[in-house]
C-alpha cells in the first residue's frame, strides 16, 4: 500500500524534516500540514513545476499548485532519469569503486549514523552503505529514485525522497554524513558554492567533483577539449534508441581500448586507462552514457577544492582515484 513503508517511522521523519508533526497515510506523508505524496515508497518533495512528466501523470490530481525559484536544468533531470532507467543494475565492480570513494571515511564507525545519499542515482553507493549505518536517506530529482527503491528493496532502514539537492526540505544537521558523488558538477550553479550550501546538513560531507586534469600532462587537457566538443553535440540528442547505439559505440571504440591499455605500463599516460582497466562492458556503457549525454559539466583543480576551507574547518582531498573526491568537515553548528 503506498505510504505504508513509513507507518511507524513518524519520529524518524519528524527529526529528518525538523517538523513538529508528521502523519502517514496510505498515499502521503504530511509534514507540518504540507502533504507530500508517496509513489512506490518514494516521498515526493520536489516542487510541482519540476516533477518529471511521468511522475506528474502518475500523481494525476494529487499535485499541489505553486512553483519554485532558483537554478534548475530540466534537460539534466531528464537525462539522468533516462540514464539510470536504461542502466539500472548495480554491478560487481561497483563494490571496488565504493571502497575507492570511501577511503576517507571510517566505515566501521557508521553503525549509529544517519547518512544522506544526495543525487543517489540507482543507489549504487547506498547499496553498500545501508548495512553499515542506522538510517540511510536516498535523494534524487530524477526518475532514478524509483530504480534506487527497487535496488534497495531489502533495506528496511532506507528512506527514499524525490527532491532537488539545491532545494532540500531537511533540517540543519539532519545527517551525520552526507555523500554526494558525481552530482554537483552537472548542476546549473557553481559546484563549490553548492557544497557550501549543503554544509548545514551535516558535520561531514564526502564529495566527488570532476577534476580539471591538473595532475595530468597538458595533452590530457587537449583531449578533453575535443571530447567536450563531442559531448556538447551529443547532449542535444533526445532519441533513446540513438543514445543507446552511440553509448555502445563509444564504449567499444573508446573505453574498451583505454581499459586494455590500463593493464599495461602505459596506464598513467593514457586518458581513461587507469579508471577503466578491468571493467565490464556494462560498466563502460554506464559511464559512456554519463559522460557524453550531459549538457553541464564543471571541473575543478585541487587548490580550488581546498578553498572550501572558507566554510569547513577541514578539507581532505584523497590522493587516489577518482580525482577529486574529498571529505569536508565542519567544526561548528551551521549559521
Amino acid at each position: 500500500m503506498p505510504g505504508s513503508r513509513y507507518a511507524g517511522h513518524e519520529e524518524l521523519l519528524r527529526d529528518l524534516f525538523g517538523a513538529a508533526q508528521v502523519t502517514v497515510d496510505d498515499g502521503a506523508v504530511t509534514v507540518d500540514g504540507r502533504r507530500l505524496p508517496v509513489v512506490d515508497d518514494v516521498i515526493i518533495a520536489l516542487a510541482p513545476d519540476r516533477l518529471p512528466p511521468t511522475v506528474r501523470e502518475r500523481l494525476g490530481g494529487d499535485v499541489a499548485e505553486g512553483g519554485s525559484s532558483g537554478a534548475f536544468a530540466a534537460d539534466v533531470q531528464a537525462g539522468f532519469g533516462d540514464e539510470w532507467t536504461s542502466h539500472p543494475d548495480i554491478l560487481p565492480e561497483h563494490e571496488a569503486e565504493f571502497a575507492a570513494y570511501f577511503d576517507l571515511v571510517a566505515l566501521e564507525a557508521l553503525g549509529g549514523a544517519r547518512v544522506g545519499d544526495l543525487g543517489c542515482g540507482i543507489g549504487r553507493w547506498s547499496h553498500f552503505l545501508a548495512g553499515r549505518c542506522k538510517e540511510i536517506v536516498l535523494v534524487d530529482f530524477s526518475e532514478a529514485i524509483f530504480v534506487a527503491r527497487r535496488n534497495l528493496a531489502a533495506a528496511d532502514n532506507a528512506v527514499f525522497v524525490m527532491a532537488d539537492v539545491l532545494d532540500l526540505p531537511f533540517r540543519d544537521d539532519a545527517f551525520d554524513l552526507v555523500v554526494c558523488l558525481g552530482v554537483l558538477h552537472h548542476l546549473p550553479v557553481n559546484a563549490l558554492d553548492a557544497v557550501r550550501s549543503l554544509a548545514r546538513l551535516a558535520r561531514r560531507h564526502l564529495v566527488y567533483l570532476y577534476y580539471a586534469l591538473d595532475n595530468r600532462p597538458a595533452y590530457f587537457r587537449g583531449a578533453l577539449r575535443a571530447v567536450t566538443a563531442v559531448r556538447e553535440r551529443l547532449a542535444r540528442v533526445r532519441s533513446p534508441r540513438v543514445r543507446s547505439a552511440v553509448t555502445s559505440a563509444l564504449a567499444a571504440t573508446l573505453y574498451v581500448p583505454a581499459g586494455q591499455l590500463g593493464r599495461t605500463r602505459l596506464a598513467r599516460h593514457v586518458p581513461l586507462a587507469e579508471t577503466y582497466a578491468g571493467k565490464s562492458f556494462a560498466r563502460l556503457r554506464q559511464d559512456a552514457y554519463d559522460r557524453f549525454f550531459t549538457s553541464i559539466e564543471q571541473r575543478f583543480p585541487r587548490d580550488e577544492i581546498l578553498g572550501l576551507r572558507d566554510t569547513f574547518a577541514a578539507v581532505t582531498v584523497s590522493e587516489g582515484l577518482p580525482y577529486w573526491h574529498f571529505l569536508c568537515e565542519r567544526a561548528t553548528s551551521p549559521g
